[in-house]
């Protein structure tokens, strides 16, 4: 038998090489693009939710949603007894939402930026994920004050609250020296400093109530790590009661720690601050993501809503709500819900999995909690608890999120599984049309919930009947 020349030999293999890559690129692309999925249950949900194995598959499986926007005269669906109507449309991504001590409402409108994907695997989701509704070629950069002047549920007057920021998010206010608490009537004129956080920083601004626009110069009170994985650019802010402490939100820089673990300093953590931005510390830490913050009004704790890890499967790991006290960690990177460790995560750490929290309560993985607001005034059985704005997954089979939910307490503490409380922004649950996305929710002064709908350009507003 006639021997082969070592040339052919060599290009037969590269071609078989090759060919192998093809079929492992394609598989990959086909578990990337794959639908199919089992539903999220409510064992997955709650204090002690059921936990997955997690599958460490190189493609993650990318069921990205397709938005469209709403059509004409369509309006996310509420629970009887209660009416939505729109309380201001054509925005530019309405992220999140302030109510200052008028009624008026403040929104920050800014987008994710898109940037060039630095390894094949993120080429490929970034063109899976390019009609989600989170990024766009420009952020508006600025937050637009609505006022509601005959109470009808919608707005009547609109104008530019400040511009020229960098993504805006969390907004606060609080007078310009002690005691810093605004009073819930504080009259019109009253001199205060606005708040705002941009992904870089926090910046503060004199203001007097009343006022439609902020004409006058801020000044940057804190210096923030900018940029992060997926959508961590936001910063989020929360007065403590009596005003003496500002609570900031920061994300991690990656998903798990894959950028090294010397970026991720002041990350992945709520920060405490005094208002001059002086004082600062590490509140709590190996928070993957936090954003939306509110206090339980029965205790008078903080409580935080987190976006876990990615990529670990559709059920693994549950993104939560829990409690924020001084010294708190919750595991991230090396280890989730608890103590159980992310094994990508290199050099392991068994000392600081060791001190890992497990969460209060899980929300479902991959539902990517935003906002959140405790009720107060709303009627039984929505009142007492927490709402919470689920933006919705991309890295999961079968679709979960896309709604507000509304997590019962009782004597401070998660009190039964979340029940939906606003549903229709995915006219199919289990399909990729998307009419919007909620993001941030407010109580308002009015008896109402704001839903930020970022991916609509819209801000819901949903209410008992009249």
């Amino acid at each position: 038998m006639a021997r082969r020349h070592p040339a052919v030999r060599i290009a037969m293999r590269v071609t078989l090489a090759l060919i192998l890559l093809a079929i492992v690129a394609a598989a990959g692309t086909f578990a990337a693009l794959s639908r199919g999925g089992e539903p999220q249950t409510e064992a997955h949900l709650g204090p002690q939710p059921r936990l997955a194995e997690p599958d460490t598959f190189p493609i993650p499986k990318v069921n990205a949603p397709d938005v469209i926007g709403w059509p004409a005269g369509k309006t996310p669906t509420a629970p009887a007894g209660f009416s939505v109507t729109r309380f201001a449309g054509d925005l530019d991504h309405p992220r999140w939402l302030y109510q200052l001590p008028n009624r008026d409402v403040l929104v920050a409108e800014s987008s994710t930026l898109p940037k060039e994907p630095d390894s094949p695997v993120r080429r490929l989701l970034s063109w899976l994920r390019r009609n989600d509704g989170s990024t766009a070629e420009r952020s508006a950069n600025r937050i637009t004050l609505l006022r509601d002047t005959d109470g009808d549920g919608v707005a009547d007057v609109r104008s530019t609250f400040l511009d020229g920021l960098r993504q805006p998010f969390g907004m606060a206010l609080l007078r310009p020296a002690a005691p810093y608490a605004v009073a819930p009537d504080a009259p019109p004129g009253t001199e205060t400093m606005f708040y705002v956080a941009n992904t870089d920083g926090v910046w503060r601004f004199p203001y007097r109530l009343g006022d439609t626009r902020i004409t006058t110069s801020g000044e940057k009170i804190l210096d923030l790590p900018a940029g992060g994985y997926n959508n961590h650019w936001t910063r989020n802010l929360l007065a403590a009661a009596d005003g003496s402490k500002i609570y900031v939100t920061v994300g991690s820089a990656g998903n798990a720690g894959e950028y090294g673990l010397q970026v991720e300093h002041r990350r992945a953590a709520v920060l405490e601050v005094n208002p001059d931005g002086s004082g600062e510390r590490l509140l709590a830490s190996g928070i993957r993501n936090p954003n939306g913050l509110a206090v339980e009004p029965a205790t008078g704790t903080l409580w935080t809503v987190v976006n876990e890890r990615d990529v670990l499967g559709d059920d693994v790991s549950p993104d939560y709500l829990t409690r924020i006290r001084p010294g708190d960690f919750y595991g991230w990177p090396w280890s989730y819900w608890g103590r159980n460790v992310d094994d990508r995560v290199q050099p392991p750490r068994p000392d600081l999995v060791a001190k890992a929290l497990r969460p209060d309560y899980s929300l479902g993985a991959h539902t990517a909690p935003l906002g959140l607001a405790f009720s107060t005034t709303f009627p039984e059985p929505y009142r007492g608890g927490a709402f919470i704005g689920e933006h919705g997954s991309w890295n999961r089979g079968d679709p979960v999120g896309y709604k507000v939910v509304y997590v019962p307490f009782a004597n401070g503490m998660p009190s039964g599984k979340p029940r939906d409380f606003l549903t229709g922004f995915k006219p199919d649950p289990a399909g990729s049309t998307t009419y919007g996305r909620p993001a941030g929710v407010i109580t308002d002064a009015a008896g109402g919930l704001l839903v930020a709908d970022d991916a609509g350009n819209t801000v819901w507003r949903a209410a008992p009947a009249k």
